[in-house]
């Protein structure tokens, strides 16, 4: 445990919008920029001026931060051109940013090649332009192709970086940048670059193309280097860019170093409210922040973290903001049931009768497609069902569905669902609701006839929000014949969102069970008297 600083600098708003099907406006960039200044991110890189309109914007109205210096991103000058004379270059001195981040070559192949120039005439470039960018504030070198470069000409890239140092560069930083080198040597080469250069001077900028990105970055802080480049989840172009949540966690538990980031409890809110921000689903296997990161579902690893969960667990989820979950399947036990009944508040133990009974009715739904692992709510509405805790708030008698499928005079097709609900909210006549809607799709249509029909016995509905729809088919092989499993995320201001699925030969029949689910979850939770009379 050393203690000593790691330099956190995040460049998800240049290189991870470089990730395919992800882009950001300005103002995105602005707000995930005010996210990682509140966590602790020593440096932000914005993007870069004078590429494109949104970066022009970003760095025309820069964000506040109380942290974090906005860095702008750019190359170094133009072979023939003087720092003074290059577009480029200017664009970046000018604009607001806090410090520079140029890029240049480091390899030698590459400046033969890409430049075509001197490999005199690039050390001069490189100096040139970090002195410009030093003169005006902060200024780092990415010595793109470092790694290859430097087993290719080691001392060509060495000099590559002194030009830097020269120049004023606070940082230098060894890119990896085709992201095929392996931890080992990246230990070795930069421990080599170390003992030339003081590690308080040296970055690492790794990619992922081998699954090592975070790997790596750990290797170069272990070998001297001493600020980690990398992204939110690890989005960048390819396979990705080292992954900072990740880095994070692991260099302040596990090796003792300190970041700016001091309390990492925000950690998973800030992953996974990234992956909503771009729309991309969280993944659920991702280390420390994923859903399953401490998810139990084998009987036997359940029943020993029962006991003590040091025994499956390499740290207490609560310490990067993230929670255990027991998971109740076909594969699970007894230990998992109590575990389970526990978290939702029911008092059992292993002599408890009603045990067995709901371990076998969850084995059996298993077998029929329902997955409770990634439906909580569903899953606790199961078991207080089968212990008569629900209120019966209504039951649904008839539930039609149509599709009307229009063509417009160019051929598009327009598409419209009409949903007839037909429910009893109690006995004779009077207690028939009968409501129709109609939407976009069956799913919307059932949504808004629903609630037409129960939000006047229950204004809290009113206030529920359909997030997710995801649909996901159990047993593919069987063509047509599979069997479809909805699930549907739900949220409510101020309280946690919640998860609940159907299971069906029939789409509709599905995603019904689901979203009754989701009402009655709600309603349940939240305490509201039942209007069934």
């Amino acid at each position: 445990m050393t203690g000593e600083r790691i330099t956190l600098y995040d460049t998800t708003l240049r290189d991870g919008a470089q990730t395919q099907n992800v882009g950001f406006s300005a103002e995105e960039k602005r707000a995930i920029a005010r996210d990682l200044d509140r966590i602790g991110i020593d440096y932000i890189e914005g993007g870069w001026p004078g590429a494109n309109p949104t970066d022009d914007a970003l760095f025309a109205d820069p964000p506040v931060l109380r942290h974090a210096v906005l860095t702008a991103f750019g190359m170094t000058r133009r072979p023939g051109q003087s720092a003074a004379n290059d577009p480029g270059l200017a664009a970046l001195l000018q604009c607001r940013a806090g410090a520079l981040c140029l890029v240049g070559k480091s390899w030698d192949f590459q400046v033969d090649v890409a430049l075509g120039i001197d490999r005199g005439e690039n050390l001069r470039l490189i100096r040139d332009s970090i002195e410009a960018a030093a003169a005006r504030g902060t200024a780092l070198f990415d010595a793109e192709h470092f790694f290859d470069g430097f087993k290719a000409n080691p001392e060509y890239a060495l000099c590559c970086l002194e030009a830097a140092l020269a120049g004023g560069a606070r940082w230098l930083v060894l890119c990896d940048t085709n992201g095929g080198t392996l931890p080992h040597e990246i230990a070795d080469m930069v421990a080599r670059v170390a003992a030339r250069i003081p590690g308080e001077r040296l970055g690492i900028h790794c990619h992922n193309d081998t699954g090592n990105g975070v790997a790596n970055s750990l290797a170069a802080v272990r070998a001297g280097a001493r600020m980690i480049q990398g992204t939110l989840n690890g989005l960048g172009e390819r396979c990705g860019n080292a992954d900072l949540v990740s880095l994070i966690p692991t260099l302040s538990l596990k090796m003792g170093y300190r970041t700016g980031v001091d309390d990492l409890t925000g950690l998973t809110a800030l992953s996974r409210d990234f992956d909503a921000r771009i729309n991309r689903t969280p993944n659920r296997y991702a280390p420390y922040v994923g859903a399953s990161a401490f998810a139990h579902k084998g009987g036997l690893h359940a029943s020993a973290v029962e006991k003590n969960a040091a025994c499956y667990e390499h740290i207490d989820p609560a310490l990067v903001g993230n929670r255990r979950e027991i998971v109740v399947s076909d594969q699970s036990g007894r230990a998992n049931m109590l575990a389970r009944l526990r978290e939702i508040g029911i008092e059992a133990d292993a002599a408890d009768p009603r045990l067995t009974p709901l371990v076998e009715l969850i084995k059996q739904r298993d077998l029929q497609g329902y997955a409770y692992d990634e439906a909580r709510a569903s899953f606790e509405l199961l078991v207080r069902r089968r212990l008569g805790q629900v209120p019966t708030y209504f039951q649904p008698v008839q539930i039609d569905v149509s599709n009307n499928l229009r063509y417009d005079e160019a051929g598009e097709v327009l598409t419209r669902s009409l949903a007839v609900v037909r429910l009893r909210v109690g006995s004779g006549p009077a207690g028939l609701i009968t409501e129709a809607a109609d939407g976009n799709g069956p799913v919307h249509a059932l949504d808004l006839a629903l609630r037409k029909a129960l939000e006047p016995l229950y204004p809290d509905l009113r206030e529920i929000r359909l997030e997710d729809f995801r649909v996901r088919i159990i047993n593919a092989n069987l063509g047509t014949d599979a069997i479809p499993r909805v699930v549907i995320r739900n949220e409510r201001d101020n309280k946690p969102d919640w998860w609940t699925l159907g299971v069906s030969a029939s789409i509709i029949e599905a995603s019904v069970e689901a979203l009754l689910d989701a009402f009655i979850y709600e309603l349940f939770r939240s305490g509201v008297e039942s209007r069934y009379r």
